[in-house]
């Protein structure tokens, strides 16, 4: 199970105020890291280094796209979005792997002609001193992401937090790059480690893409969680069974469904309890998850299909 699938277990306005903070101080080090790679790549001309301030050019829109997604999915639901707007951090996510993408296929571009005609790194020890600034800021940025993944569940931010991740990957190896091809005489290896960060930037779009269509396509709940619900159902005594239960994800926010059976001969006062009480039950244990509960007759055949 990921980060992502957990249940969070703050409220939901300490989510959302953690989830803005996250947004703003991602975009802050997007911009301070395209400032320093910039100068970096002006007195190296080392691509592995373009193939880095490319990715955190692109690290700076899509934070900024976050932002403004981010704002968006925290507003209430309304009269014409009864659900929420929690699925604008998966349309965020969307627009991040396309931006993450581009810029990965934009850096072949760029690193197949230096295979060819190898070119010299100057100024290495500069460009080693940007990187390293540049591992320790997103570093620090890394890890409060993930604090607040941890307590609010944000698709929008955790998408931001792969990238950032990649990030320090990517600067390790431009580090490589400069030491090989300057210190080592080994020019080619500049271009080489460009098109292996290449190569992993795309494995991270794909990651956010795929988060992404989950959300957007009303994926199921982990089998671990589904199976957790069907334990706080069942442990009810007056359930005989529960069936049709469906589950999804919208940004901080869980939706369950299910139906539960109740003996037959029960007034419509006492199901409603035995429902309320469940509702509280499974509210205590998925504090984000809005709860509908259909009470059935024992006995009484369902006449559409269900799943479980």
């Amino acid at each position: 199970m990921t980060k992502r699938d957990e249940i969070p277990k703050s409220t939901r306005g300490d989510a959302g105020r953690l989830m803005r903070l996250a947004s703003y101080a991602a975009v802050s080090v997007a911009v301070i890291l395209v400032a320093v790679k910039s100068a970096a790549w002006f007195l190296t001309d080392s691509v592995a280094v373009l193939s880095s301030l490319i990715d955190s050019g692109l690290d700076a829109v899509a934070s900024l796209v976050n932002l403004i997604a981010i704002r968006h999915a925290l507003q209430p639901a309304d009269r014409e979005h009864r659900f929420g707007h929690g699925k604008a951090e998966a349309l965020a996510g969307l627009g991040q792997a396309g931006f993450v993408g581009g810029s990965a296929m934009f850096l072949v571009h760029e690193a197949l002609p230096r295979l060819a005609a190898p070119q010299p790194v100057q100024e290495g020890a500069m460009g080693i001193a940007v990187m390293v600034f540049s591992i320790v800021l997103t570093l620090a940025l890394v890890l409060f992401q993930r604090s607040v993944i941890r307590r609010s569940g944000s698709l929008a931010v955790s998408a931001d937090s792969l990238h950032y991740q990649g990030d320090v990957l990517v600067n390790l190896a431009v580090i490589a790059a400069i030491i090989l091809a300057q210190f080592a005489h080994l020019p080619i290896a500049d271009p080489v480690l460009a098109l292996v960060i290449a190569a992993y930037v795309l494995w991270s779009a794909w990651q956010i893409l795929r988060g992404s269509y989950d959300t957007l396509m009303d994926r199921e709940l982990p089998d671990a969680q589904r199976r957790r619900i069907r334990e706080i159902v069942m442990a009810h005594p007056a359930v005989r069974d529960m069936h049709d239960l469906r589950t999804r994800r919208a940004g901080t926010d869980a939706f369950i469904q299910l139906h539960i059976e109740l003996p037959a001969d029960i007034s419509l006062h006492d199901a409603h309890v035995i429902s309320d009480a469940i509702e509280l039950d499974l509210r205590a244990a998925f504090p984000e998850a809005e709860v509908l509960i259909h009470q059935d007759p024992e006995g009484v055949p369902e006449t559409r299909q269900t799943f479980g």
